[in-house]
């Protein structure tokens, strides 16, 4: 295994889906997400993605474009864009037009991450016009549709997405898997690895990513950012507490078919897990970062120092905004103290 020797001043990002409690609603869900982007931009967060889900009514991400917009307008410097746009449900030309719209009313600020996956089940897969027989290949092919949108347009093309052709957001590739790993890295785009999904490839796919990377237009060096599970509280039980509505969705979505939203706090707490449940939550959360302080510090610098990542965004699904809040504080709190260790073991003289 690589260890990799980098500043721990690393950057702190947000993924967002917009999860849907069981006390509460698709509607305010959504009300919750812009209501809180103005509060993690005063925190020093550098960028909000908001993920695309269709027909699951536990995420109100289903118009990322949409709610990107909104998020922009009640923000001043905090980067924001979707993780992802999953691209094999549109037309590139649709893609284009909608973040060259965003890109140009909000210069230097939209970010386009792009993912291969449905991020629905195939009836609606189908509704949305996904065709069943796109693979790799053809995700690359939309991917080099969707990039030529954003340059200046060929007259003998006809087509011209107004404004992509002067407004070009930035461009990344999400994954969670070595193969999309090396495909970002030939096609010369910074990567961002689901750690929150397959934290066992991380490294690995990073690692790969850096080896199959070829500078283009796009980036003259490879860049990674990875995205983790991330709930910190006061001490590591009352960190598991509050990710407990998360945790046994998670269970929940595997063993009911009625799953439509995240139990709250107490319904979490109340909940009688099975050791073969208990085990499942210890298994899903030991490599996220889910703890106190102390232990949040201890398991980010192994994660840096395991992935070499640039950047660390956090999926941080809390019931209750300011325990959610909070979570974000304390995870900048322990990023912060990182960095204040490395600044002082560099000033010491050798």
């Amino acid at each position: 295994m690589t260890t990799h020797s980098r500043s721990t001043g690393v950057p702190l990002s947000v993924l967002d889906v917009v999860p849907v409690f069981e006390d509460g609603s698709a509607t305010g869900a959504l009300r919750d997400t812009v209501a809180i982007a103005p509060r993690i931009e005063a925190l020093g967060y550098h960028r909000y993605w908001v993920a695309e889900h269709h027909n699951t009514p536990s995420l109100a991400t289903s118009a990322p474009g949409i709610l990107i917009g909104q998020l922009a307008a009640v923000t001043d410097t905090l980067r924001v864009g979707s993780g992802g746009v999953l691209l094999p449900n549109h037309a590139p030309l649709v893609v284009a037009e909608q973040f060259g719209t965003l890109e140009a009313l909000h210069p230097g600020r939209i970010d386009l991450g792009l993912g291969r996956a449905p991020g629905a089940d195939s009836l609606t897969a189908r509704a949305l016009r996904r065709s069943p027989e796109r693979g790799p290949d053809d995700f690359s092919r939309q991917i080099a549709e969707l990039d030529g949108y954003f340059a200046p347009g060929d007259p003998d093309s006809g087509i011209t997405a107004v404004p992509a052709a002067d407004a070009r957001p930035e461009l990344w590739m999400l994954g969670s898997s070595p193969a999309s790993a090396e495909a970002a890295g030939a096609l010369g785009l910074p990567y961002a690895f689901a750690h929150q999904i397959n934290p066992d490839a991380s490294a690995y796919a990073l690692e790969l990513y850096r080896s199959a990377f070829r500078p283009s237009a796009h980036l003259a060096r490879p860049r990674t950012l990875i995205a983790v599970l991330a709930t910190v509280a006061e001490s590591d039980q009352a960190a598991f507490e509050v990710a407990a509505p998360y945790l046994l969705g998670k269970i929940l979505m595997r063993t009911s078919r009625r799953f439509t939203s995240f139990p709250t706090a107490a319904t979490a707490l109340a909940h009688p897990y099975s050791t073969a449940e208990r085990r499942f939550l210890d298994e899903l959360a030991e490599p996220q970062l889910i703890g106190g302080p102390q232990t949040v510090r201890e398991k980010l610098s192994a994660l840096l120092a395991r992935t070499g990542a640039d950047e660390v965004m956090a999926l941080t699904v809390v019931h209750g905004q300011e325990e959610r809040l909070r979570s974000f504080e304390l995870l900048a709190a322990a990023a912060s103290e990182l960095r204040s260790d490395s600044e002082s073991e560099a000033s010491v003289p050798l």
